[in-house]
């Protein structure tokens, strides 16, 4: 019968050292950097133990921020797009500064308002290699890219795809005043069905809604 290690033992939760906010199994937390001039860390609680001193310690999953991965922030990246990655690391909960949420990327673009505890995750990521999963992605617009969720886009109503204002010579201001749009395409007669390419490396293909200008 195996045994667990002596002094040691599971907990249920651990209250954020002092605040009242409690973090449990499952939760997203705040983790403070080394370097003081990092934004914190961001991770998956997987479990909490304590030892016989009651030296609380939290195994965690880590968030890769777009520009810690191998290939770097990429223009279709959101400010608040997280990476899901298999490195797994057992920390003081000490480290622990405050909880956040990390929503699926179909559930942020739902918010109204992004506050500064939310964040989203569209991609699983391999630390070791820098591959994703998905490793293709929808995109859109006459440019091409994959849906960055910060991004104002407007639907055309021929096509059904979607663009950005500026690659349609709009801005957007103007975008925002449109009650009917289609894109050169559609306008010229051109109703021929347009198919949607794949990108490489990067979101997983979910409908796509039209969002208001994203607050930070």
């Amino acid at each position: 019968m195996a045994k667990t290690k002596p002094g040691k033992k599971d907990l249920d939760s651990y209250t954020i050292k002092g605040t009242n906010k409690v973090v449990r199994p499952g939760d997203c937390v705040l983790m403070r950097p080394s370097d003081s001039d990092k934004p914190p860390y961001v991770a998956r609680v997987e479990k909490i133990e304590a030892d016989h001193r009651n030296n609380v310690k939290v195994r965690v999953r880590w968030y890769y921020r777009p520009e810690e991965s191998i290939g770097g922030r990429r223009q279709f990246h959101g400010a608040k797009e997280l990476f899901l990655s298999d490195h797994y690391d057992v920390q003081s909960a000490h480290t622990i500064e405050g909880k956040c949420i990390v929503h699926s990327f179909k559930n942020y673009t739902k918010l109204e308002n992004v506050g500064a505890e939310d964040y989203f995750c569209r991609f699983e990521y391999k630390a070791a290699t820098g591959g994703f999963t998905p490793d293709r992605v929808a995109v859109y617009c006459k440019c091409e890219m994959p849906y960055n969720p910060d991004d104002l886009m407007v639907q055309c109503e021929g096509c059904k795809d979607w663009f950005h204002p500026s690659c349609m010579g709009m801005t957007i201001e103007e975008a925002k005043k449109l009650d009917h749009f289609l894109c050169f395409d559609c306008s010229s007669d051109d109703d021929a069905k347009r198919t949607l390419n794949a990108f490489p490396v990067s979101p997983s293909v979910e409908a796509k809604l039209e969002t208001k200008r994203r607050k930070r």
